[in-house]
């Protein structure tokens, strides 16, 4: 060994040993409440040496109320789970200890973030403590390198980047903690923990008094148990939740109108005028065809023509069928494809028609425009029993070749065979069929495997996954 390298070891081994400490305090309280007086005392003699706010290791303490106080630490905590692509090198001497230094410091606001989320106390829970939690979930979002709220579900979404997990380091200097390669395991178990949060709050006291309702902040998990609950609410709380509802509501439906925006369905109709007003105008080609009127001596085109984009286009009336399980396993899809449904209600020629069932069918075509309506007239729960939506499906479908069907479940059915045999008809007249396992922002969804084979058989596998797998579907059949 070398007698640089023996001093870089030196160097190294005081910030591994400290980066060490916060990582056995970080584990200790994950699964033990109680305090280890030796880590937190040694905790805390690390903070307070590489300058970050004792606050940080305090458990009452939100991520927002430390970058309220001390805004600099906002930009670390952005993408601080997110591996660099590139490894620094070491340019000059004294680098590597710089560098292991940095990781003593994002070892501690790892572990700020992580405890804060996964670390929640038993018991009842508070309104505030809700809001609080909600929003340090959406600080880990953030650390994941992803937005808040995408990785909980219901607000569909991007994944994080990277890979590799190594909560504690390797090799000689340790590296950044990488959960991006558990993103799809981290979204739902956020979504759990929410959820257990939602049921230990007394949620019917809460959104009675107008103070307390202020302090939550719509998600999936909240909106699912307003849902279930909202027979037994009335005024000022049945008030507050059909607002949460609406607000959830609203926030997804600017997401997915802008995913169905993004390529106009049909193509161009070139025999029909442009309109000639400003936004239409083609600039570019009115240069072109004007250029012979240029005029070198005044520096002046002359413009003797205005040409204008086409923009209508040529579509021809489809039939969009959506069917949707709203048994207890589904409540994610169930919100996000009556949204979807509405989305796509309001663009020019696309008859849309939504039907959700459980035992028991329920046709909300005549509220497809309005999502919010539309989930207030669903009671989320019960068993499954698809031949009773098939029923009300079949006769939708009057031109085959002009429908789609979408049919969204987890398809463990009651009455396997005689609902599938119905799905296979619809296939075999020329409607197109498609089944979907899951719209969710996570992509969590458990398929029955008996349907999931007979599916891919007959040559229409199932989607699973992302919403935007949906929207893409939808519109190539659309076009």
């Amino acid at each position: 060994m070398t007698e640089r390298t023996s001093e870089q070891n030196s160097e190294a081994a005081p910030h591994d040993n400290r980066r060490q400490v916060l990582y056995w305090r970080l584990l200790a309280r994950l699964f033990d409440h109680e305090e280890q007086a030796t880590l937190e005392s040694s905790s805390l003699a690390v903070v307070e040496d590489i300058g970050l706010p004792p606050a940080v290791l305090d458990p009452q303490a939100s991520v927002d109320s430390i970058v309220q106080r001390h805004p600099e630490l906002a930009a670390e905590f952005d993408g601080l789970m997110v591996p660099e692509t590139e490894p620094e090198t070491e340019t000059e001497e004294g680098d590597g200890s710089r560098d292991r230094a940095a990781e003593v410091r994002r070892a501690a606001l790892v572990s700020k973030v992580l405890l804060n989320v996964f670390a929640s106390a038993s018991g009842t829970v508070t309104a505030g403590q809700l809001s609080r939690w909600q929003s340090d979930a959406g600080w880990l979002e953030r650390a994941l390198g992803c937005k808040p709220g995408e990785l909980r579900g219901g607000r569909p979404g991007g994944g994080g980047r990277g890979s590799g997990v190594s909560p504690t380091g390797s090799g000689g200097g340790g590296t950044t903690p990488d959960l991006s390669r558990l993103i799809p395991a981290i979204g739902p178990e956020l979504g759990a923990i929410e959820a257990d949060l939602v049921k230990r709050m007394h949620l019917r006291e809460v959104l009675a008094d107008p103070k307390l309702a202020a302090q939550l902040t719509p998600s999936m998990s909240l909106i699912e148990q307003l849902l279930r609950d909202k027979n037994n609410l009335s005024g000022v709380a049945l008030a507050n939740a059909k607002d949460l509802i609406r607000r959830f509501v609203d926030e997804v439906a600017d997401v997915l109108r802008t995913q169905v925006e993004k390529a106009s369905v049909g193509a161009l109709d070139r025999s029909v005028p442009p309109k000639r007003v400003f936004r239409n105008l083609d600039l570019d080609r009115t240069i072109w065809k004007n250029l012979t009127n240029w005029s070198p001596e005044e520096e002046r085109l002359y413009v003797d023509r205005l040409y204008y984009r086409h923009t209508a286009r040529k579509t021809t009336p489809q039939r969009l069928i959506v069917v949707v399980d709203q048994s207890g396993s589904m409540v994610d899809s169930m919100v996000n494809c009556t949204i979807l449904a509405s989305i796509f209600a309001g663009l020019p020629k696309v008859d849309v028609h939504l039907i959700a069932y459980d035992t028991q069918a329920l046709d909300l075509t005549p509220w497809v425009h309005d999502p919010f309506e539309t989930l207030l007239r669903t009671n989320l729960g019960g068993g499954t029993d698809g031949t009773v939506a098939m029923a009300l499906a079949q006769p939708k479908i009057a031109e085959p070749r002009n429908t789609v069907v979408v049919w969204i479940s987890d398809f463990y059915e009651w009455r396997t065979e005689p609902l599938f045999e119905s799905m296979a008809a619809i296939h075999r007249s020329g409607a197109k069929f498609i089944p979907v396992g899951s719209v969710t922002s996570s992509g969590r969804a458990s398929v029955n495997p008996w349907f999931r084979e007979r599916f891919k058989d007959l040559g229409t596998p199932v989607i699973s996954g992302h919403i935007r797998k949906l929207v893409h579907e939808l519109k190539t059949f659309l076009a």
